[in-house]
């Protein structure tokens, strides 16, 4: 398991009030709710990178539709 380590962020009152609403609604702490949010964020910038990555490799590759082979010479014939 990692270790965990503190953080400290300020917000609004007004936004620590209502975090402190939505965390008791879901039965977990404001820092619970913060850290499963950051963790998603960070989770979903990784998985996003990973298909970026992905789809540049692809794209490198081409995409072979079908059909005949014509020089731009050829395509420009007329």
């Amino acid at each position: 398991m990692a270790t965990k380590q503190n953080l400290t962020i300020q917000l609004d009152r007004d936004v620590i009030r209502k975090a402190r609403i939505l965390a008791a609604m879901r039965d977990t702490s404001v820092s619970r709710l913060v850290a499963a949010e950051l963790e998603r964020l960070v989770g979903d910038a990784d998985a996003y990178e990973v298909a970026r990555r992905s789809a540049e490799r692809f794209l490198d590759k081409g995409f072979r539709l079908g059909g005949t082979r014509v020089s731009r010479d050829e395509l420009h014939e007329r």
